[in-house]
């Protein structure tokens, strides 16, 4: 096969052509995979061959060794382990040659298909001799080759653990990288890719970093490659600088203040990605010290050995002007570009943290830069005042901050008014929303919003919807943050008088002629749902009006016919936007049962435009249809049984739908949702619902995450079912035991920790509803061979520390349940349980109420499980 020509057709611009090309491809790779992956590496090391059909070699190669996804990537790897060891020794080998390839395209496709296989065999222990040949390289001649091996050793570093490499070739790698940074070395390419490869290379760097004389050489090299001609070059380092304020922070401290003035000069002076990279150095300092401050809770004595070094705070005088400089580099379009960025962006960003970090001492360093820029003619001073004030206000004491407040809010609502300028509007409202956001609320003892000032606050915002887009936008999010603010008050809300006001101006919003180009239409929704949800009983008939209204705009966007691919798109968004609203609303009126009643007339139209929601078929809608689905059936309980013979069929679909998974998730959540309102009703479909969960368990093609809600899904429709359970329980079992299995010895990341203890959670749930779905049947017999294999789980988790409080509460609160289904017939297996007595007594004296409450209620049916 003559593969050129081939690759060369599969970038052809004729579509049959291509398609024929990657049909062949296809052929040859399922065909002959090691003859295949020769010809690829072949032709990428062929110096003859032309550049695009390298270059697509180089990808398709990589394309063979990873994937996104963790079972193709899993398959993947298996694939290439067992590939003849000729053909892999040969592939290995054309892929050394070719990182001398003089040709920039071939070698840098090179350098990442390498660090694949690296990835793949390093942790096998083979290749051993990898490492070694890439540190000859680097000391080849042509600079190229240096590049590409340096690129090369970044690459790796980011494929593999720290734990794979031994120390030694650790040493010899950061020495290769570190030389090929420093200022003697005359080739800019060289230098950039060292720069790179050390960013990569600095999780291996721990012992380094211990070493005071290695520590101090390296942080040398990447302060001087900070001052480089080469701007790429000074934003590669400091990009190094922002990984190591996270990685080494407690190893800072005799740099801190040579970083600071390298950094205070480069936000002044340098081109705008490299100031960047130098705010971003203080605002990854103020996230490792926030984090420190919270873990430690603020309360250390002066000589503790807390690992504080208070960088911020020592550098307030003079860190706090050179952001507040920042403010003023703002650009004209950034209100309107969604993905902006720009150096008053970060700098703003950063005095945020920087507000957080320090609290009441970041304020008397701001208030003067307000008052003296804030009536200032020039815009950009008006807004950068704006700016610093709004930036500041999540950190600093209520009690500083209200009396600030308070002088400018007047002011504030007139700006948003009067002002000329559109950005001073965007920034005004937006600080008005951190007002409302951190100062509102319970907590708070001194009003800001008083019966005076509530009505000129909701004329201001509802007149600034009227605005620019992005002014709108921002206006609603601070009515948001205005209606959050009075939630679960008990006394009524300032806003009750303005509900329906408020209501109409948001639904106006949505209909304005340029909602389309913007986030606003989204926002408006965000906010009415906020608004109801926040609502008090006075306004419940007003929610009700809302009702008829909201059905009657999701009926609109069923109406339209023949719709391009980009109005059906939007339509959905839309469709998916009502159904969002919907859903609150039901979920409000469903929670008192005097509205509940009043609401019960609209329940099935309502239905009745899901159903045709689900049937104009698209992935956003069927989500948001399905949430408010969920919340549809916990309003109508048992009645729901009604509309089960036509909606049952789109719980399938959604079952089954393993490719977006969050659909497949939020379709698990509503068996549960519809398993607790129909009970016993839900019967006849429980074939078909259990059939479909189990296989979704057994599949490795649906994301992991959808598994702990299958298994706590489980839980819901035994305790539906009751005994009826039992002609799944033999299978359901089987499941739970073996993904109990897995989930007790596990280590990892924080990540993998999380999703162990939601699976843990998800496994316990199940078991619970099972206990409880089959107490006082006749059949309880039948969970007595279960209940040892469950009390291992439980001394399982039990012995391994790392459970959180929700799992905590769960998992004892499934003793008490095999306590107090199983009875005497249990007695005996808890107390030979290894822990379930340090277990119940550690829960009896947690902190956390929750698992205090459910530990008391286990403590009481093991003791009457024990009598009698």
């Amino acid at each position: 096969m003559e593969v050129t020509q081939v690759l060369f057709n599969a970038q052809s611009i004729d579509g049959t052509v291509r398609k024929n090309a990657e049909e062949s491809l296809k052929q040859f790779q399922e065909q002959n995979l090691p003859g295949f992956l020769l010809s690829l590496s072949g032709e990428l090391a062929n110096e003859e061959k032309p550049i695009e059909t390298r270059k697509l070699a180089g990808l398709i190669l990589k394309n063979a060794l990873d994937a996104k996804e963790q079972h193709r990537k899993f398959e993947l790897v298996q694939r290439w382990l067992s590939l003849d060891a000729t053909a892999k020794s040969q592939i290995k080998a054309c892929l050394l040659q070719t990182l001398s390839s003089p040709v920039f395209d071939a070698h840098s496709t090179t350098s990442q298909v390498i660090a694949k296989v690296a990835g793949i065999e390093l942790p096998q222990k083979q290749w051993p001799e990898l490492i070694g040949s890439l540190l000859f390289n680097v000391h080849q001649i042509p600079a190229y080759a240096k590049q590409a091996t340096l690129e090369t050793l970044g690459y790796l570093c980011e494929e593999v653990s720290p734990d794979v490499i031994d120390q030694d070739q650790v040493n010899k790698i950061l020495t290769a990288v570190v030389q090929g940074m420093s200022a003697s070395e005359g080739n800019i390419d060289v230098r950039l890719a060292a720069t790179r490869a050390l960013y990569n290379a600095l999780g291996f760097a721990q012992a380094n970093f211990s070493n005071d004389m290695e520590r101090d050489y390296i942080m040398r090299v990447v302060c001087e490659a900070t001052l480089s001609p080469e701007v790429r070059i000074r934003q590669a380092a400091f990009e190094c600088l922002v990984s190591i304020s996270s990685t080494y922070y407690e190893k800072l401290t005799p740099y801190i203040q040579d970083i600071f003035n390298i950094t205070s000069k480069a936000v002044r002076e340098d081109e705008e990605p490299v100031a960047l990279q130098a705010i971003e150095f203080w605002s990854s300092i103020c996230d490792e010290e926030i984090d420190i401050l919270e873990e430690y809770g603020g309360e250390f004595t002066g000589d503790s050995d807390v690992p504080c070094f208070y960088f911020i705070k020592k550098a307030l005088p003079a860190l706090v002007p050179m952001l507040l400089e920042t403010l003023l580099k703002q650009e004209e379009d950034q209100d309107q570009d969604e993905g902006a960025w720009n150096i008053a962006m970060a700098g703003g960003t950063c005095l945020g943290l920087v507000a957080q970090t320090v609290g009441d001492d970041i304020v008397p360093l701001v208030v003067p830069f307000v008052e003296e820029n804030i009536t200032k003619p020039d815009w950009r001073q008006r807004e950068a005042a704006t700016y610093a004030f709004g930036s500041i206000l999540d950190g600093p004491s209520p009690e500083n901050l209200i009396p600030l407040v308070n002088v400018a809010l007047t002011f504030m609502l007139s700006a948003l008014t009067k002002d000329p300028n559109s950005h001073v509007k965007d920034t005004t409202a937006w600080a008005l929303g951190r007002i409302f956001e951190f100062l509102l609320g319970s907590a708070v003892d001194l009003p800001i919003i008083t019966q005076a000032n509530c009505q000129q606050i909701v004329t201001v915002l509802l007149q600034s919807m009227k605005d620019t887009p992005n002014v709108a936008e921002k206006a609603c999010g601070a009515l948001y943050f205005l209606a959050q603010g009075y939630e679960g008050e008990g006394e009524p809300s300032p806003l009750t008088p303005f509900f329906q006001e408020i209501a109409q101006s948001l639904l106006t919003v949505t209909h304005r002629e340029d909602v389309g180009d913007s986030r606003l239409r989204t926002a408006a929704y965000e906010t009415l749902n906020e608004v109801v949800r926040c609502s008090t009983v006075e306004t419940a008939p007003l929610v009700l009006q809302l009702v008829a209204v909201i059905m009657m705009e999701l009926h609109n966007t069923l109406e339209s016919q023949k719709l391009s691919s980009e109005e059906r798109e939007k339509q959905s968004e839309l469709q998916g936007l009502l159904c969002g609203c919907l859903q609150v609303i039901i979920q409000k009126l469903g929670s008192s049962e005097t509205t509940k009643y009043a609401f019960m007339q609209y329940a099935d139209q309502i239905m009745g435009l899901f159903l045709r929601v689900f049937a104009c078929r698209s992935a956003t809608v069927h989500e948001e249809a399905m949430l408010a689905i969920g919340a549809l059936a916990y309003a109508t309980g048992a009645d729901f049984a009604k509309y089960m013979p036509e909606f049952y069929r789109y719980l399938e679909m959604g079952l089954q739908n393993f490719e977006e998974y969050q659909v497949c998730a939020v379709t698990v959540g509503v068996v549960g949702d519809i398993s607790r309102a129909l009970e016993e009703k839900i019967v006849p479909y429980c074939d078909g619902i259990m059939t479909q969960l189990l296989k979704n368990l057994s599949s490795n093609q649906l994301h992991r995450s959808v598994k702990p809600p299958i298994f706590s899904c489980f839980g819901d429709i035994a305790l539906a079912v009751g005994e009826y359970f039992e002609k799944y329980l033999m299978w359901a079992m089987s499941a739970l035991q073996s993904a109990a299995d897995l989930s007790t010895h596990i280590a990892g990341d924080d990540e993998l920790v999380e999703y162990t203890n939601s699976l843990r959670n998800g496994i316990l749930e199940a078991y619970s509803g099972i206990f409880q779905g089959f107490k006082n049947s006749p059949k309880t017999q039948l969970l007595i061979t279960y209940a040892p294999h469950i009390l291992q789980f439980l001394d399982g988790i039990y012995m391994e520390k790392d459970m959180d409080d929700m799992v905590m509460k769960t998992a004892i609160g499934v003793l008490g349940d095999l306590a107090d289904t199983l009875g005497n017939h249990a007695s005996s297996m808890i107390q030979q349980s290894v822990s379930s007595k340090d277990f119940l007594n550690e829960c009896l004296s947690s902190e956390d109420l929750l698992v205090k409450e459910s530990a008391q209620w286990a403590k009481l049916a093991i003791s009457r499980a024990i009598s009698v």
